[in-house]
């Protein structure tokens, strides 16, 4: 009888382990969606007090690196066995080389922010994921199955209610904005392939400063912030320099690698869909931009696909 009832108590120990991982890993991915979400706030912000779009993701990548590897250094010093798990084998320029994609993404999408409303910006963005389906079947010969081409096509069509362009003249939409934006979609998609097949057999955190540090040497090499080594400069924008990096570069990262092995691809990719009625909101209650009830509809409507691409398919 003792036997059963240890046994008994082991199952139910590990049953709410689970549960409490699961909760853990629900609340991460959370947090790391939010802190995606409200970036472009801040970088309009940055635009408001006269800062360039080289300074503001030239500061990001500086300071996210720096966090990054000091974060490293203090658990290498303090915990070691965070490395010890991991075999670490692969080439280190490939990681280093892979940072473009997300220099590519800071540039693209501040980019947009800074000639169109934030809350566009973000429904853009938000397009990686066709993108990612067009790359997939192009790159991988991965061909979308009858449920994503019906996502595709509703995100498509939610698009144009959630940029508005069924409520103002057409002319008044900042056409280079659009393109930006989509760029930054396209580079965002490239980014998140690459991430998935570069470095896992790297610690999360070591992989995202090798990364980082590469998007930190591409942005310096592409825009030049030079003005960042000015003191006063470096004083002014070193607030933005920190939130960015900290909601942008450190913690998104950290929360995703922690939460999503708990919760699963799934349920992670509909968590971090947040993202997108953080930005609106941030956009309309801190920037005061207008959000139409018809840009509204179709914000829920691309949340209502992601959730739809991923919930869990029939088998027969």
């Amino acid at each position: 009888m003792g036997k059963c009832e240890t046994r008994i108590n082991f199952v139910f120990c590990n049953l709410r382990q689970n549960k409490m991982d699961r909760i853990k890993g629900i609340v991460a991915v959370l947090i790391g969606a939010v802190s995606f979400g409200i970036l472009s706030t801040f970088v309009k912000k940055a635009y408001e007090k006269g800062f360039t779009l080289g300074e503001v993701t030239g500061v990001q990548a500086l300071f996210g690196m720096l966090l990054l590897w000091l974060t490293l250094f203090v658990l290498y010093v303090g915990y070691r066995k965070y490395f010890q798990q991991y075999a670490a084998k692969s080439n280190r320029w490939i990681m280093l080389i892979s940072g473009v994609s997300t220099g590519a993404v800071s540039v693209l999408y501040y980019k947009c922010v800074q000639l169109v409303p934030a809350s566009l910006a973000i429904v853009l963005l938000m397009q990686y994921i066709w993108i990612g389906q067009l790359i997939a079947f192009i790159v991988f010969k991965e061909r979308p199955k009858r449920r994503d081409i019906i996502g595709i096509l509703v995100i498509l069509l939610a698009t144009l209610l959630a940029t508005g362009l069924f409520e103002q003249d057409f002319h008044a939409v900042d056409l280079t904005g659009i393109v930006y934006g989509m760029l930054a979609a396209s580079a965002y998609a490239v980014f998140i392939i690459v991430n998935g097949r570069v470095g896992n057999d790297y610690p999360p955190l070591q992989k995202s400063a090798y990364m980082v540090s590469g998007a930190c040497l591409f942005i310096f090499l592409l825009l030049q912030p030079i003005t960042l080594f000015n003191t006063d400069t470096l004083v002014q924008i070193g607030p933005y320099g920190l939130l960015l990096s900290v909601f942008g570069t450190v913690l998104p990262p950290v929360m995703f690698a922690y939460g999503m092995p708990k919760i699963g691809i799934s349920l992670g990719s509909i968590l971090s869909s947040v993202e997108l009625p953080v930005a609106i909101c941030m956009s309309y209650f801190v920037l005061h931009e207008q959000v139409s009830f018809l840009q509204a509809i179709g914000v829920i409507a691309i949340l209502g696909v992601v959730v739809f691409l991923n919930l869990p398919r029939k088998t027969t």
